[in-house]
């Protein structure tokens, strides 16, 4: 268990170092912000260059897993553990053949995704919102944003795989690099 003391001390030496490094983290702002723009200018390609990526991770990760699998082949689970292996293998190769398919089947799946999110938030803020959260409003409109995301992935398929993936991650990459932008300058001047 951490006591009060700790934490704040522990509070005090990230500080510290964020101050010391604020300018490491102003140029991977800045990096991201611009992967992040590129990435908005061009979708098609920046989806394209997810799909490669995550055929690559799961291709890569899969070997490892059967090579992790047959090494300790003793231990319980072991089929399960090769059938999840084998499976990231062949996802990983299916990627990286046949990318722009990957990409549609990537889009479907994160527009699922979104659909799950937005519901489970609002749930969630209906859950604040019989507790008089003051918040809850915001949780609703979040979880509302996410069901209109899916909705124009999903109305826009079988062409929102061109962009929704790319678009997506580089407005990720946008926020994130503003984030450190941010944090960096804010530690400068502290």
């Amino acid at each position: 268990m951490t006591l009060p003391h700790d934490l704040n001390e522990l509070q005090a030496k990230m500080r510290e170092a964020v101050q010391a490094h604020w300018k490491a983290f102003l140029v991977e702002g800045i990096l991201l912000a611009i992967m992040g723009l590129a990435a908005i200018i061009v979708p098609q390609f920046a989806s394209l260059a997810v799909t490669i990526l995550l055929g690559w991770l799961f291709l890569i990760t899969g070997i490892g897993g059967l090579i992790v699998t047959f090494w300790a082949r003793e231990m319980p689970g072991f089929w399960w553990s090769l059938i999840s292996a084998a499976l990231a293998v062949l996802a990983g190769g299916v990627l990286l053949a046949k990318p722009v398919q990957g990409v549609l089947t990537l889009t479907i799946v994160v527009g699922a995704y979104f659909l799950a999110e937005g519901v489970a938030t609002i749930l969630y803020a209906m859950e604040h919102r019989r507790e008089l959260s003051e918040r809850w409003s915001w949780l609703l409109i979040s979880g509302a944003m996410d069901i209109v995301i899916a909705g124009l992935i999903f109305a826009g398929l079988p062409g929102s795989a061109e962009w929704a993936i790319g678009l997506l991650a580089g407005l990720n990459l946008m926020f994130g690099g503003a984030s450190l932008i941010g944090m960096a300058l804010a530690a400068r001047k502290a």
